[in-house]
């Protein structure tokens, strides 16, 4: 049946009430498209659209992003990402998946693969590696006096700042063009539109937790993310934008952590590629789904 937009669906993990949005055609093989940090599930319209007739194509929010619920404790952790993402394809059925994730999401999504490799069909991750060797080994030098009491610190500052408030969705979508120059109009608009709450007060908010700042630094160590990587069966394609504050893997050796990946990289394009290059994005996207 073709719809005119996606039908909003929720489900429970960890006792959270969590969003996603469903393109229809039940039928269809399914994918996943998992967005970033501080984003919105309809992030994806654009690529949804393109693919709903081929595909089952479900958008999920982020726990503490756009529709879902926020973590009773702002505590955010990248394993209780993919716990959740568990949660859905388990739910619904979903395995064997395709998915295909930016930033975060990619993180969460190489993750699932690696743990999960019989689950994933094909993977597309979008800047979804973290931090840069470099940036790990600096990270790691620290003790844990500087870990945690960065930590600490950043959580007192999250739970005593109050979400933004802009005065007009004009000043919330200025916002938006400023973070990432590479938008048209049209973008900017639909992903403000979407990123956006109304306060009673008549200002405008972004929908994401204020605590989603501050990462939690109780984690799986660089080298088990690394094994994790070498698990990883499906085809993989990793996306870089050579404009962007990323590391590219097949240029600090992260590649070589993997089996079956291989890289791609855009010129005039940053963090959000499949933004910023959405037509040559989603000719890669075809052929290589």
């Amino acid at each position: 049946m073709d719809l005119i937009g996606p039908v909003s669906r929720s489900y429970i993990s960890q006792r959270t009430k969590l969003h996603y949005a469903d393109w229809g055609n039940p039928e269809a093989p399914p994918l996943i498209l998992l967005h970033g940090g501080r984003d919105h599930c309809r992030s994806w319209d654009w690529t949804a659209k393109a693919l709903r007739g081929d595909w089952h194509v479900i958008c999920p929010d982020l726990r503490g992003h756009g529709d879902s619920g926020w973590s009773r404790t702002g505590h955010y952790q990248v394993m209780g990402y993919v716990f959740d993402l568990l949660q859905l394809v388990l739910l619904n059925d979903l395995a064997p998946v395709t998915i295909v994730a930016h930033s975060l999401g990619g993180n969460v999504a190489l993750r699932f693969t690696g743990l999960y490799p019989d689950k994933v069909r094909k993977l597309v991750a979008i800047e979804g590696l973290g931090s840069s060797p470099e940036r790990q080994a600096e990270r790691e030098a620290m003790g844990p006096e500087k870990i945690w009491g960065d930590y600490f610190e950043k959580k007192r500052e999250a739970a005593a700042r109050q979400p933004r408030r802009y005065a007009t969705f004009e000043d919330a979508l200025s916002r938006m063009h400023e973070a990432n120059s590479y938008l048209s109009a049209e973008q900017a608009l639909h992903l403000t539109q979407h990123a956006v709450m109304r306060n009673e007060d008549g200002t405008f908010s972004w929908k994401f937790d204020p605590h989603v700042h501050a990462w939690p630094p109780e984690d799986m160590t660089y080298r088990q993310m690394e094994a994790l990587w070498n698990r990883i069966e499906c085809p993989t394609r990793l996306i870089y934008g050579n404009d962007s504050w990323a590391s590219n893997p097949a240029k600090d050796g992260r590649i070589a952590h993997f089996r079956t990946a291989t890289v791609t990289d855009y010129d005039n394009a940053g963090h959000w590629v499949h933004h910023d290059r959405f037509d040559d994005f989603l000719a890669e996207l075809r052929e290589f789904l």
